[in-house]
């Protein structure tokens, strides 16, 4: 269901976009973000209504967690008909854990939903916030005309947009903590970019082809991130695949998914995949995929269990699995899963 006008909810986590400095001790401080207009009066002009929701305390995002994101998916699903697309202010850091995991928890999503934050406080002379709050929530509302005033929305997925680029959320990595242009999606296109005009990359923008929404609350954490390095030690692979409880590990690889051909390790992994523990090769490269059969090294990972993660992001791949094991798939169903985009998370060859 539409509703009967255009309008945007605007919800504050925390991050450095809602800071303002401090006149006295020059520290950022949190603002109330009823004060917005105040600090941002071109909203003013906004020919629609946009309502806010303060998270309060406002989080940093280091604090993000699973409890956050079912706290964002709630409030999403709650004013879900209320609303023609959703703007999230957060804090840069784990946005695209927080974007990644919405992405799956918002199945059948067809509103746009963009997080975005900035470098710089709002209020401050410099500030990217500005400019990247405006363009969110022109970008949440933009919608195929058809004919009517409210027609479907041109970009219904969760997303990034950061330093005039909207990109699909489960695709986005922060790359940068010194310049504004902080996030990049390295293995798909940018699903818009904001010139004088918002040029829409319509043929890569995901429709869930759904016309109802279903959250999704359940995660499990119990996943651990393994980084090979030159010299990785035996007793170090044996701590992490040995953690109690463990169900699945992201395994970043060299290149195109390759690991050293010891023997030790190959064993360790086998015998972990062999105990139902998921194991996920992703590369540790920025940019490309993981093809275990390219190269011997990673052939031989493919043998012991290892289960390929395409081009997918560590931030994806993680919580991707949180989601496929809260809902207490087996282990080979999450292997298949994994393999499979349900979410326009990778790109499966």
């Amino acid at each position: 269901m539409a509703p009967d006008e255009t309008s945007v909810l605007l919800i504050y986590t925390g991050g450095t976009i809602g800071m303002i400095e401090n006149a006295e001790t020059g520290a950022l401080e949190n603002f109330n973000f009823e004060q917005l207009q105040k600090h941002v009066p071109e909203l003013q002009k906004f020919a629609f209504r946009i309502d806010t929701y303060q998270f309060d305390p406002p989080m940093d995002s280091s604090d993000m967690d699973p409890d956050a994101w079912r706290k964002l998916v709630r409030i999403i699903s709650d004013n879900y008909d209320q609303y023609t697309g959703f703007v999230i202010l957060h804090g840069t850091d784990t946005m695209a854990y927080t974007a990644s995991a919405l992405s799956f928890m918002l199945e059948g999503l067809n509103k746009p939903v963009i997080l975005t934050g900035s470098q710089l406080p709002i209020g401050v002379l410099r500030t990217d916030g500005k400019e990247n709050l405006l363009t969110s929530i022109e970008i949440a509302t933009a919608c195929h005309s058809n004919g009517r005033p409210h027609g479907r929305p041109i970009v219904p997925e969760v997303c990034i947009f950061f330093e005039n680029h909207l990109m699909r959320g489960n695709r986005t990595t922060k790359i940068n903590a010194e310049n504004f242009n902080a996030f990049r999606s390295f293995n798909y296109p940018v699903l818009a970019s904001a010139g004088i005009h918002i040029k829409f990359n319509n043929v890569q923008i995901h429709v869930s082809g759904r016309d109802k929404l279903t959250p999704h609350y359940l995660l499990d954490t119990n996943i651990a991130v393994l980084k090979l390095f030159p010299g990785i030690q035996e007793n170090v692979v044996d701590a992490i695949l040995s953690i109690e409880g463990l169900k699945a590990v992201v395994l970043e690889t060299y290149g195109s998914g390759n690991a050293p051909r010891k023997e030790w390790l190959l064993q360790r992994l086998h015998d972990a995949s062999e105990q139902g523990i998921v194991i996920v090769n992703v590369t540790q490269c920025s940019a490309g995929t993981v093809e275990m059969e390219r190269y011997e090294t990673g052939y031989r990972l493919l043998q012991a269990g290892v289960v390929c993660g395409y081009d997918s992001t560590t931030e994806s791949a993680v919580t991707k699995l949180m989601f496929l094991l809260g809902h207490n798939y087996s282990p080979d169903e999450v292997r298949r899963l994994m393999g499979r985009s349900i979410a326009g998370e990778i790109t499966v060859q």
